[in-house]
C-alpha cells in the first residue's frame, strides 16, 4: 500500500483529487483561514505567504496579487501554478526561503511540519518567523492523531501517511516556541482527517 500511495502522489493530479475526496473538499480548512485570517479583508495591504502549498488548493482563498505559495516539490508547484494562473508560486527549501526578512503579514502551513523531524520542523518556523513582518501572524493545521475511536478511515489515512511525526497538541506547542506565541487553539475535522489548528503570533 505505501508503494502505491507513494506513485499516486508523484502524479500531483491524482494526488490532488484523492485528498480532495478524502478531505472533503478542504471545506474545515477553507473556512478557517476564511475566518481567521480574513486574506479578504483589506485587499492590497497584506501579504499571505502559503508555505508547503503542494497543489496549490488554497490559492483561490487569497488575493492572487498579494499571495505567494512555495513547496520543495517542482512537479507539485508546477501543477499549482497551471491551475492557478494568476496566482505566483515557487519552489524553494524551507529552511532556506529565497526571501527577504519581513516581507509577509501571514502564513499559512498546512499539513506540512507531520513531515519534519524536530530539528528540521525547529528551523522551518526560525525561517518563517524570519519573513513574517513583526506584528505579523501564522496559521497552521498539522495533523493530530484520529480522535473518534470509529474514525476507522482516518487511522488508515494516517497508517499509509508517510508524515512520520504525527505528534500531540503539547509537541507542536512546544516547536513553535520562542519563535511564535499561541493566541488559540482548536481541533477540527476535515472529511476523515483530524487537525490541531494554531493561530500564532510572531514573537518580536
Amino acid at each position: 500500500m505505501q508503494s502505491i500511495l507513494t506513485k499516486i502522489s508523484q502524479q500531483p493530479a491524482l494526488w490532488a483529487t484523492l485528498r480532495r475526496i478524502v478531505e472533503n473538499n478542504y471545506v474545515g480548512e477553507r473556512a478557517t483561514i476564511a475566518e481567521d485570517l480574513m486574506p479578504w479583508r483589506d485587499v492590497g495591504s497584506r501579504r499571505f505567504l502559503d508555505f508547503g502549498c503542494g497543489t496549490g488548493e488554497f490559492a483561490p482563498s487569497f488575493p492572487h496579487s498579494q499571495y505567494l505559495g512555495v513547496d520543495l516539490s517542482p512537479g507539485y508547484v508546477r501543477y499549482a501554478a497551471a491551475e492557478n494562473p494568476r496566482s505566483p508560486f515557487g519552489v524553494m527549501n524551507g529552511q532556506a526561503l529565497a526571501l527577504r526578512d519581513q516581507v509577509f503579514d501571514a502564513v499559512l502551513v498546512v499539513g506540512v511540519v507531520h513531515h519534519l523531524a524536530d530539528a528540521l520542523a525547529r528551523a522551518t518556523i526560525a525561517e518563517l518567523h524570519r519573513v513574517l513582518r513583526p506584528g505579523g501572524e501564522m496559521l497552521v493545521l498539522e495533523d493530530i492523531p484520529t480522535r473518534a475511536a470509529w474514525n476507522l478511515p482516518g487511522r488508515l489515512m494516517h497508517w499509509l501517511d508517510r508524515g512520520d511525526a504525527i505528534r500531540q497538541d503539547a509537541d507542536y506547542q512546544r516547536l513553535f516556541a520562542p519563535f511564535f506565541t499561541i493566541r488559540r487553539s482548536w481541533t477540527i475535522r476535515s472529511g476523515i482527517c483530524d487537525y490541531g489548528v494554531y493561530r500564532l503570533h510572531r514573537a518580536d
